[in-house]
């Protein structure tokens, strides 16, 4: 961190927040350079406790989604939700989406007409997952560590 750096502001965000989305393009197979970079700051958190001794990520929930013209996007979610979780977020059932075009495609999502049914059905469930996780730890978080 230093001079410029927007963590510090973001940082708040999340802390701020009740869930944490974190999206991704795939690039080689693996997730974005600033998708990682996220993962590494919010490490720090891990030393970071509230009152009851619980990592200040503690009780909030993760989601992911990932786009792009290349396979990759399974592990990508793995990785995601693997440092998520040890940094402690919660992951709902069908926590996350994804849309692949062919591979070698050049096509983007963003350039899609309509969003294809699997993926909006996909995008529903883990919003409507999240948000349901997001009220049941807001109303009974987890125990406390001491």
């Amino acid at each position: 961190m230093g001079e410029g750096d927007a963590w510090p502001e973001i940082l708040d965000r999340v802390l701020d927040a009740d869930i944490l989305l974190v999206s991704t393009p795939t690039w080689l197979g693996q997730m974005s350079s600033v998708a990682h970079r996220v993962l590494e700051r919010l490490d720090a958190e891990i030393s970071q406790t509230d009152d009851a001794g619980r990592p200040s990520m503690v009780g909030k929930v993760a989601m992911c989604a990932v786009v792009g013209n290349e396979d990759g996007a399974h592990k990508i979610i793995a990785d995601v939700f693997g440092a998520l979780n040890d940094i402690g977020f919660s992951v709902p059932a069908q926590g996350s989406t994804y849309w692949n075009d062919e591979a070698m495609g050049g096509r983007d999502f963003k350039d899609l007409d309509t969003v294809p049914t699997a993926v909006a059905d996909a995008t529903n469930a883990a919003a409507r997952n999240a948000a349901h996780l997001a009220r049941l730890l807001s109303d009974n978080t987890y125990p406390a560590y001491q």
